[in-house]
């Protein structure tokens, strides 16, 4: 009897500790070869329901036995506790199969590690600021898995912004003082046709704006208002105004150490000032560091940020408005590979012929419904003006606090005008001219166009028409649209063919850069350059064609990567663009420089 009775107790006693176990039976699905698409499904049995599943990935809610949109070869975490606490913690991988989901998976670990030193937070690192971001009613915002929402100030943003205050503050407000003699250069008043180079001024500044004006203008300008609220615009202009002084400096730069071989066609950009301009002061090997560092960086981004982002973005706003386009990225990018071909072939004379003219019409056209919306909600400019700067400096105000809105708007406003970065020294040291500085003078008007002009115009418009609050569960580019179509229901339609030209138009910009880059790199033969138009012709229909997912990430980053390079150069060359703007100034105002005589004066500075 007393053995008997010990039996049950044990047995009563396993069930017990059985039943208060978690077990845990997982399906892991991977269905399809397309990227970012596996699935994780939960079965848990034991303890006392309900369950809570705290996941790695943040998409996925608190109390959902199933993660979905998971990247296949990474592994994902979830701890799961029932109602008395009871836990267990797992990990899993979903399988990549597809040669696409093997080299996702394989590239994400590289980008985390990239990320974490381009967008480290030094700030939030030694407890400046608050990185979490609130609600209108001041209650932290989380993620749908339980974490914080927090903002960031990376690195690379600190590094451009630094930059474009000390050029500003070294060239004595340039930005302000130089802004007049820059749109009497751009507008043919002082052009040269027989200096040397290959494109006018204005070609120069249409092909270097046509690289920088695109989707972060429509798209990432929504998301930054959606999370900084409207006091971001403030700091976005201010991102502008800092950026021209520094695209003055690279851009100086570029012209003067330019090399244009016997048959016309023109070498300059970060990788020539950086290995000339160094060189004469006793830093060769540091100069050809730098512009090797700059040369790779700038070829990972053509193909990247410059290329595949712009077909796919492009087909995927396209398709959402043509359904029948639907399924049909290879074929779409092969039409815009073809006009891509048609126009780069021809080299940057055949680009700037082409940038002269799309980029003032695509401008025109975004800037022109862009006023429109704005006069049809002209009652509410007190309220939207009151907003921008109440936001901007009022640390209660909105979202994320003073330090939260500031990191948006000149996280937006560097990203997005390239500044510092040094691609458009490429371009324009091809501007036909011989004074280097005039082109500096030229290239301040691209920050002022894209973020001062068009961004803040569709902050505005997010703002006036008080879409940016509806902003859960839209795109960048859909909120945008939304804003838009709020007034003239027809716009979306508008807004997809200017994102294509915008596309379109950055595409054939960066081939110019990419090339650029190329031929330091492997030398300056036509054959160089064929290979590489051929292989960014084929990277134009991948990019249609496939999910992008960490390879673009990785081309971003090595895009804002350039500055690092760029920026260390233009430091230390800062004093000579310095002295050859006096000696400019004062050839100008001397009517030294141009047979045309001068009628407006730069003004000098002691």
């Amino acid at each position: 009897m007393r053995n008997g009775f010990l039996f049950l107790f044990l047995t009563l006693t396993s069930f017990t500790l059985f039943s208060q176990q978690l077990t845990v039976r997982e399906d892991l699905v991977n269905p399809s070869k397309v990227i970012n698409d596996a699935r994780i499904v939960l079965k848990v049995e034991g303890g006392q329901e309900p369950y809570t599943y705290k996941w790695s990935h943040p998409e996925t809610p608190l109390g959902s036995a199933e993660a979905s949109g998971l990247t296949e070869g990474i592994p994902y975490t979830v701890k799961i506790t029932d109602a008395k606490g009871l836990s267990v913690s797992k990990e899993y991988i979903v399988p990549a199969s597809s040669i696409t989901e093997i080299f996702n998976g394989t590239t994400q670990p590289i980008v985390d590690a990239i990320g974490s030193v381009l967008f480290w937070d030094p700030f939030a690192a030694l407890g400046i600021y608050d990185p979490v971001i609130y609600d209108d009613e001041g209650h932290a915002m989380l993620y749908p898995n339980g974490d914080l929402r927090t903002i960031s100030a990376p690195f690379i943003v600190i590094w451009l912004i630094i930059g474009g205050l000390f050029f500003t503050l070294r060239m004595k407000f340039i930005n302000i003082r130089g802004f007049k003699h820059a749109l009497q250069l751009a507008s043919g008043k002082y052009d040269e046709p027989d200096a040397p180079g290959s494109v006018t001024h204005f070609q120069a500044l249409s092909t270097a704006v046509s690289g920088t004006v695109g989707l972060g203008n429509i798209a990432g300008v929504a998301i930054a208002i959606a999370i900084g609220g409207p006091g971001a615009t403030f700091w976005m202009i201010l991102a502008g105004f800092l950026g021209m002084s520094s695209k003055f400096v690279e851009c100086s730069l570029g012209v003067k150490y330019r090399y244009i071989a016997d048959d016309g066609r023109v070498f300059g950009g970060p990788m020539s000032y950086l290995v000339n301009g160094l060189k004469a002061r006793g830093k060769e090997k540091l100069g050809k560091v730098l512009a090797v560092v700059f040369a790779v960086l700038c070829i990972g981004a053509s193909f990247g940020s410059g290329n595949m982002f712009q077909s796919n973005q492009a087909f995927d706003q396209l398709q959402g408005q043509f359904p029948v386009l639907e399924g049909n990225g290879f074929w779409f990018g092969l039409i815009m590979a073809l006009m891509v071909g048609a126009v780069i072939l021809g080299g940057i004379k055949s680009i700037a012929k082409v940038t002269e003219k799309v980029v003032p019409f695509m401008a025109s056209l975004y800037v022109f419904f862009a006023i429109l919306v704005l006069v049809m909600n002209i009652s509410h400019v007190g309220e939207a003006v009151l907003a921008i700067f109440d936001g901007a400096f009022n640390p209660d105000a909105l979202k994320g606090g003073v330090i939260g809105v500031l990191i948006q708007g000149f996280r937006r406003g560097t990203f997005s005008n390239e500044a510092g970065v040094g691609s458009a020294a490429i371009a324009h040291s091809a501007a036909k001219t011989k004074h280097p500085v005039s082109e500096g003078f030229v290239a301040l008007l691209e920050p002022f166009i894209d973020t001062v002009v068009v961004c803040t115009l569709t902050a505005l418009v997010l703002i006036f028409t008080g879409v940016y609050h509806e902003a859960e569960g839209l795109g960048g580019a859909q909120l945008t649209s939304a804003a838009f179509g709020s007034i003239i229901s027809w716009f979306p339609y508008v807004l997809a063919f200017a994102i294509f030209l915008f596309a379109f138009s950055t595409s054939i910009s960066w081939s110019y850069y990419g090339m650029r880059a190329a031929t330091f790199l492997f030398g300056k033969s036509k054959r160089v350059e064929f290979v590489y138009k051929i292989l960014f012709l084929m990277f134009v229909v991948l990019g249609a064609s496939i999910s992008l997912g960490a390879v673009l990430e990785f081309s971003d980053m090595m895009l804002l990567a350039m500055a690092l390079p760029n920026i260390i150069g233009l430091y230390i060359m800062s004093g000579e663009v310095r002295r050859d703007l006096k000696e400019y100034v004062r050839k100008l105002n001397a009517n030294e420089l141009f047979r045309k005589p001068v009628k407006t004066k730069v003004k000098t500075t002691k």
